[in-house]
């Protein structure tokens, strides 16, 4: 078994997009082992509440994104993180919502190195999800996503969950680009196209605080899924 100080020594931060937030930015902020991670950064994207105000309270870095679009502001966490001297071994991200569980950081983390793996994800298919916690419309767009991700890329995932983790040289060597829900297919298939290692852990996750910008609308999801198969689509 990996022992504690082999994950305290892999230099790792955490990203978290947060948009209007308030509520579970500092439940989520609270979970996160603090042992383990070096700089927690916040995102704010363009929040109309006091998300700012609670992740700072809760300990957090903030950084603004204003411009809308999870991908942004991904995209914004990850320039903080070029800026600072020493650069992070690995970048986590997970959503602000409290639907993922935070302190599970190190069972990616494990998975990274005793899978000498390049990108972690945590899959809530194989994990234990909430009743309720996952929408129809999500848990399809998930299946027939990763189905086209094998077929094209020879890739076997089982979800696109946001919680992962992944090395930072691997991150910038994917070359970003997604500023909206293209997001974390993009990081898939650019690393199935990389031929990076990749491997899969079961996570747990439960409804989130709030209502989903994405699965939370008929909208959301129509817009949602047409990204995902358009960046799939758009790499072949």
């Amino acid at each position: 078994m990996t022992s504690v100080k082999i994950i305290i020594d892999l230099l790792t931060d955490v990203i978290i997009p947060a948009f209007n937030e308030e509520a579970s930015i500092g439940l989520t902020i609270g979970a996160i082992p603090r042992a383990l991670v070096r700089h927690i950064v916040v995102c704010n994207n363009n929040s109309s509440d006091n998300t700012k105000l609670e992740a700072i309270k809760a300990g957090a870095t903030v950084v603004d994104a204003p411009e809308a679009g999870y991908g942004n502001a991904c995209l914004k966490g990850m320039a903080f993180l070029d800026s600072l001297d020493i650069k992070p071994e690995v970048v986590v991200f997970l959503d602000g919502d409290y639907s993922d569980y935070p302190e599970e950081i190190s069972v990616l983390l494990n998975a990274m190195i005793e899978q000498k793996a390049d990108l972690v994800i945590g899959s809530r298919t194989l994990g234990q999800s909430e009743v309720g916690a996952l929408q129809p419309q999500q848990v399809f767009g998930n299946w027939l996503a990763t189905l086209l991700i094998r077929w094209f890329f020879g890739y076997t995932f089982t979800d696109l969950g946001p919680f992962r983790a992944i090395k930072w040289s691997k991150l910038q060597a994917l070359e970003m680009a997604d500023k909206n829900y293209g997001w974390t297919v993009e990081m898939q298939v650019k690393a199935a196209k990389h031929k990076m290692r990749c491997s899969e852990v079961a996570v747990k996750y439960r409804k989130r605080i709030g209502i989903s910008k994405v699965s939370g609308t008929l909208k959301g999801s129509f817009i949602a899924g047409y990204k995902i198969l358009w960046t799939i689509f758009k790499s072949i």
